[in-house]
């Protein structure tokens, strides 16, 4: 007796199962101007590194003579693959089998896909595009009532939660992303969506069911809704563009949280100084300024330009995160943004900030600021939002982090919220364009000097006379001579000045990497 039959059914299940939906299901997919989760993974791995994990889970169907003649696979493919040669786990659901809604042996390959990352230690990337459970549940056995887990199972969620602070975790939103697979997509570190995606608790047709409002997919959950609503990171042109945002975002992090980030070589000059950098911030304290740029021209240049990767760039627009490369070294960018509210801290930028930290922590980054902030935002939107207490919270999350922390305070730096820009023991560089204090200069003249402003003869020349003279006060020449700062610098130095503190904060991480733990905040 031999297995030739055994192997042959085998290799009959393997082919049916990579038939997927079936051919007339994956014509109607890519009708849609979609890739099946199959043509997604091929796309973003190495070649010929997808080292499937399941792939015999699913139904199979057999004739009378107990031949196998179809077979339904699981519609979530998962398993191990490589990306510029390092391991990684990724899992995406079928869009061609049930719209991706899970069958039973996809929901379990769903679960495990966690379980895998945290058992190995690897990243964890989920490519989506389905929807949660139906109301009949998985098994479809009508003439039982659904059975639930036993009470002594380990909920689903749990290793799902544990996975934020162990290793690093990418989703894409790549069509329609409901229920649980919408949880799955934010409990992650970095999240992108192409424009036709949509991110959605429940679909059209509950909502409009429980609330009467007959809104389409987009309406509910479309780009414009969710990358402002901070669910989302990043908007990606098309699929191939979330490919590429997920392999850049990778090359930043570490494999787990017991390592860390890998330093590459770089052809950029480690003592470059850049002209431009005395010029970007104007003399005229009002007049806004391109904060990026300041970046771009500071971070190592790359092939394609700067190394900057910005992350949620429509949340909280106010504050600008990101991840680059200095001097090779990994690095964590956070700045203000002037164009919005003058680069204030909203609600939303402060958790923001809050998350974003947190992140650098868990994964060992150490965080560049670039500071140039007015303080809080304020206003009666303001207060209801609650902005006090999220950006006390952010500044709690600031002053326990653990990661080399260096400040370039570039312009404005007063009240509270300007805490949430300084580390704990950070290496602190000033510019000559740097103004520091309890208030802008503009709203404490208006408050402090209110009864003599409007008892001069000319009101509004004696308010600029007080702005002057307070301005001059607010110099960051004094804080330098009382050794406030490390150094006050030439805007051109700041290159070379942070990479020769980068080199030394890196090398003096001695303790070994370990996962981050935090204590409860405002």
């Amino acid at each position: 007796m031999t297995w030739d039959a055994d192997i042959e059914e085998i290799k009959t299940r393997r082919a049916l199962a990579k038939q997927q939906g079936g051919a007339e299901s994956v014509e109607r997919h890519h009708q849609k101007g979609r890739l099946t989760i199959r043509e997604r993974i091929s796309i973003l791995l190495d070649p010929k590194s997808f080292d499937e994990i399941g792939e015999g889970a699913g139904v199979p169907d057999y004739d009378e003579s107990n031949e196998l003649i179809n077979f339904q696979p699981a519609n979530f493919v998962l398993g191990f693959g490589q990306i510029n040669g390092r391991k990684v786990i990724v899992g995406g659901e079928d869009f061609t089998l049930k719209g991706g809604s899970p069958n039973p042996a996809g929901l379990r390959k769903s679960v495990y896909a966690e379980q895998l990352a945290l058992q190995y230690k690897v990243p964890l990337i989920r490519l989506h595009e389905g929807g949660g459970g139906s109301v009949g549940g998985t098994s479809h056995e009508k003439n039982r009532r659904p059975l639930a887990d036993p009470v002594f199972s380990t909920s689903r969620f749990h290793p799902l939660a544990l996975t934020l602070g162990q290793v690093p975790v990418v989703a894409a939103a790549l069509g329609p992303v409901a229920g649980l697979p919408a949880s799955r997509l934010v409990a992650s570190h970095f999240s992108v969506m192409t424009p036709n995606a949509a991110v959605l608790i429940a679909g059209p047709q509950v909502v409009k069911r429980a609330l009467g409002r007959d809104l389409t997919k987009e309406q509910l959950g479309g780009p414009q809704v969710h990358l402002k609503s901070g669910a989302v990171d990043n908007l990606a042109t098309n699929e191939q563009d979330a490919m590429h945002q997920i392999v850049k975002f990778l090359s930043y992090v570490p494999d787990n949280a017991w390592s860390r980030p890998n330093r590459i070589r770089t052809n950029d000059p480690v003592d470059r100084c850049e002209d431009i950098l005395a010029k970007i911030v104007p003399s005229n304290r009002r007049q806004p300024f391109k904060m990026r740029r300041i970046l771009e021209h500071v971070l190592d240049k790359t092939e394609g330009g700067s190394s900057f990767f910005e992350m949620s760039r429509k949340y909280g627009p106010s504050l600008i995160t990101g991840l680059g490369r200095l001097n090779g070294h990994s690095v964590a960018l956070i700045a203000n943004d002037c164009m919005y509210y003058a680069g204030a801290m909203t609600a939303a930028a402060a958790q923001k900030l809050r998350r974003f930290v947190d992140f650098c922590n868990s994964f060992h980054l150490p965080i560049l600021s670039f500071v140039d902030e007015p303080g809080f935002m304020i206003g009666p939107e303001s207060e209801a939002a609650g902005t006090i207490r999220h950006g006390t919270a952010a500044i709690a999350a600031v002053l326990q982090s653990r990661v080399p922390w260096a400040s370039v305070h570039v312009h404005k730096a007063f009240g509270v919220a300007a805490q949430a820009h300084f580390g704990p023991d950070g290496y602190v560089l000033c510019w000559p364009s740097a103004a520091s204090g309890a208030l802008p200069v503009e709203g404490g003249v208006a408050v402090a000097f209110a009864r003599e402003i409007a008892m001069a003869s000319d009101p509004e020349a004696k308010r600029r006379e007080l702005e002057d003279i307070l301005a001059a006060s607010q110099s960051p020449f004094p804080r330098a001579e009382g050794f406030s700062v490390h150094e006050i610098i030439d805007p051109r130095e700041t290159r070379p000045k942070l990479s020769a503190w980068l080199d030394i904060a890196v090398e003096a991480q001695i303790e070994p990497a370990a996962p981050f733990q935090a204590t409860m905040r405002p």
